[in-house]
């Protein structure tokens, strides 16, 4: 029922939806968000959601609004209030107020003729569809088309600022988007943590430059500091005869993956699962031989959430 319902809205919004993004983009100040009850849950969701995608805005509680908090509108702002109904009582003063100091507003509602819907001077319109719970009383399927809009709308704003993977990144520069943003170099390990050995450097000290880097693998380098090889705990198991008198180039695997140091995370991370290895070596564009450092997987892999599935 829920997903008809979004097919509706992308069929029933129109025109008015391109306007409301106009609106939003020729915002001066901050784009106000405020509901109440279901809808308030809603708008209060949508408002930090236009602030992490480039939209400065903030959630005004309709009920607080009357008691205050319209010194929060300005006439600078653009005011968007979600009621299925239009008729909320709630919602009446802060509709009033912003049509007062001039205050652009954008009304959500499935009522054309509510006062919402009369006062704004923009309105989208929901279509007029039962809720999916079992008496159709309580906010289910319009709260969801509530959520859907808000989030286009949202989303439409940042396409059209053009917001790049780096604007996203300085929004959100904790958890996995944070993460998966960033280069490779702010992550890789670099100076004396990086695993490096020259080709005629011998097994046994090989091993100890392993131990001590802790990550598993040791870069070869040639006479000119270019890496040429890769030794991980693979190659000791396969070549486990030159371990002892070999010398590095003995054990080493040739041509061994890099990525530059300019990439994101993610697609590190990407690299390291495709192929199946747990260390990349990073280098610069300009010296695609010289490693600069190195990243591993355990450093930027995203542990699953407790419980999940293997």
């Amino acid at each position: 029922m829920e997903a008809e319902a979004l097919h509706s809205l992308a069929e029933h919004v129109g025109d008015a939806f391109a306007d409301a993004v106009e609106m939003i983009l020729g915002c001066r100040q901050r784009v106000i968000v405020s509901g109440i009850g279901k809808s308030g849950h809603v708008a209060r969701k949508i408002a930090a959601t236009l602030a992490a995608t480039g939209t400065p805005a903030l959630f005004v509680h309709a009920a607080e609004a009357a008691h205050g908090d319209v010194g929060m509108v300005s006439p600078g702002d653009v005011l968007i209030v979600f009621s299925n109904s239009g008729a909320t009582v709630e919602v009446q003063p802060l509709c009033i107020y912003a049509k007062a100091i001039g205050c652009p507003l954008i009304g959500v509602s499935r009522n054309p003729n509510s006062l919402l819907m009369r006062t704004a001077d923009l309105g989208l319109l929901l279509p007029k569809v039962e809720e999916a719970c079992t008496s159709s009383l309580a906010p289910t399927t319009s709260s969801t088309m509530m959520l859907a809009l808000g989030d286009a709308l949202a989303v439409a704003a940042m396409r059209a600022r053009g917001l790049s993977g780096s604007d996203i990144r300085a929004l959100h520069p904790g958890g996995e988007i944070g993460l998966f943003l960033r280069s490779v170099e702010d992550v890789m390990h670099s100076g004396d943590r990086l695993p490096l050995v020259g080709l005629r450097t011998p097994m046994p000290d090989v091993l100890v430059t392993m131990t001590e880097k802790r990550l598993g693998v040791a870069g070869v380098v040639d006479d000119e500091g270019q890496l040429v090889g890769i030794i991980t705990d693979g190659d000791l198991r396969r070549r486990a005869r030159n371990v002892v008198f070999g010398t590095a180039a003995d054990v080493m695997t040739h041509a061994p993956r890099t990525i530059a140091r300019t990439a994101r995370v993610q697609e590190a991370l990407e690299m390291m699962n495709t192929h199946r290895i747990t260390v990349l070596f990073v280098v610069d564009d300009r010296q695609p031989r010289i490693p600069l450092g190195a990243v591993q997987i355990y450093d930027i892999a995203v542990p699953p959430a407790p419980g999940a599935a293997p």
